[in-house]
């Protein structure tokens, strides 16, 4: 699944929230953050695996989740390229206008 769609959808960009702010958790610990069904966090928590935004790693009976950094800079580098992107083509227009404006 593309990453922007995975984290398009609101209980999954919370749980990357929760995630990211307390280093890992375990499935239960997001689980108990949540008005929703245990598998449907077993659903979401899988979308965000195959979207490589997160990891998980089995202690015992548990399931524990970290954002996965590498994930995470492939959207940053992306969005950057937009950002340039856009910021050039406004400083194209930026030109244009200011040159009309003179002329």
């Amino acid at each position: 699944m593309d990453r922007f769609s995975a984290l398009a959808e609101p209980n999954r960009r919370r749980m990357m929230e929760l995630i990211a702010s307390n280093g890992e958790m375990a499935s239960t610990d997001i689980s108990n953050r949540f008005d929703i069904s245990a598998s449907a966090i077993s659903q979401h928590l899988k979308v965000l695996r195959e979207a490589e935004l997160v990891s998980m790693e089995k202690r015992a009976q548990q399931r524990i989740y970290r954002v996965n950094p590498d994930g995470i800079e492939e959207m940053w580098e992306w969005l950057n390229d937009m950002r340039q992107y856009w910021n050039d083509r406004f400083d194209a227009l930026d030109k244009l206008l200011l040159k009309n404006k003179d002329g």
